[in-house]
């Protein structure tokens, strides 16, 4: 805006009628960009405030899923496993594909002592007639340790560092909304609950039972991903978490994909570790923060993520992803390659192994 001001005025005289008019201008603009600002934030933030009770004229209603904050069954610190949907939804109803119901029941069924909590940012729940659940909800459902929760972005933020952060309305504007807010709420929920965080393309492979408090996993020589991460609830893990969700907010970039989420914890990394690359990342170096190498979450570079998926690749990929952990199948890359259900291809395998439950429930593809 100034600088059309400032080419105005340059070219023509200076006199009382052309200010009177500058400043109409500058006024009128202003105006008009703050409109703009003011409607793209409004439409932004609709996605996650409450919607209607019932479905369309049907007497048929929604039963909301419980707010995370007000609910007596709330996340155990330090032992809460997370997921994150962050998807916006028009008719209040749980959308979960196969794929992430499958990432959800591998976490519940290698860890039956962890308390699997699935948040939802744009509020949602399921129709009050139990016989029209999706299978793969119901399926959900039969783990003891699995709870749908819904999420108050807005009351989650209150009293932490990024409150008054929230409160600008800077997340709204993001050119990546749904992946930005879900990078929010994973460091948040490290923040506040401590625990870990998985990516909704994740599959577990092992038990977390004995696995020492804060890590993450490299996926290469320069970046640490942020699709796995644990942080104490105290100690040195939540000064840690608290460090991420500083530099997520001082730092915060709206128009880049990828540097509010991997970014934040390897520069974060970078500064308490006084290194720059992940396999210098000791447990001695980053104060008793572990970066396990990408055998252990990243097994499959995304480049070749259709190793997963290819039946001829099979062999190669469970070899790959012997040692690991957990993997992770780069649903940014892949979610349009369709699985058909009783493939030999290896995440087919891998699936009906470890979310059995969800891959038998699924018609089709998977």
């Amino acid at each position: 805006m100034k600088r059309i001001v400032h080419t105005f005025i340059r070219l023509r005289p200076f006199s009382g009628r052309t200010l009177l008019f500058t400043l109409a201008l500058g006024s009128i603009v202003t105006i008009v960009i703050w409109t703009f600002f003011i409607s793209d934030v409004s439409k932004a933030k609709q996605c996650f405030q409450l919607k209607t009770t019932s479905v369309g004229d049907s007497p048929v209603s929604i039963i909301f899923f419980e707010d995370v904050l007000e609910s007596k069954k709330r996340p155990t610190p330090g032992k809460s496993i997370f997921f994150h949907e962050t998807s916006c939804t028009n008719d209040g109803l749980i959308h979960l594909n196969a794929r992430q119901a499958c990432a959800i029941e591998s976490a519940a069924l290698l860890n039956p002592n962890w308390d699997i909590f699935v948040l939802f940012a744009s509020p949602v729940g399921v129709l009050n007639e139990t016989t029209a659940q999706p299978p793969i909800v119901k399926a959900l459902q039969s783990y003891a340790n699995i709870f749908f929760r819904n999420i108050n972005l807005w009351t989650y933020a209150e009293n932490t560092p990024l409150e008054d952060w929230f409160l600008s309305d800077e997340l709204f504007l993001s050119q990546y909304l749904n992946s930005h807010v879900s990078d929010f709420l994973r460091y948040l929920s490290l923040y506040k609950y401590g625990g870990t965080y998985l990516d909704l393309d994740v599959i577990v492979l092992r038990s977390f039972e004995n696995m020492t408090s804060n890590y993450a996993g490299a996926e290469s020589e320069n970046f640490v991903a942020a699709g796995i991460l644990n942080f104490d609830h105290d100690g040195i893990g939540h000064e840690i978490s608290e460090m991420c969700i500083r530099e997520f907010y001082e730092d915060f970039n709206g128009n880049d994909w990828g540097y509010n989420g991997p970014g934040v914890i390897t520069r974060v990394l970078k500064t308490i570790c006084h290194v720059n690359k992940p396999p210098e990342m000791t447990t001695e170096q980053c104060l008793g923060f572990k970066v396990y190498p990408p055998r252990s979450f990243y097994a499959v570079p995304w480049p070749k993520w259709y190793m997963f998926f290819d039946e001829d690749k099979y062999n190669k990929t469970m070899e790959m992803t012997k040692d690991s952990i957990a993997i992770h199948v780069w649903n940014k890359h892949s979610k349009q390659r369709k699985l058909k259900v009783g493939t030999k291809a290896a995440y087919g395998m891998i699936a009906e192994k470890n979310c059995p439950k969800v891959y038998l429930s699924t018609d089709k593809y998977f």
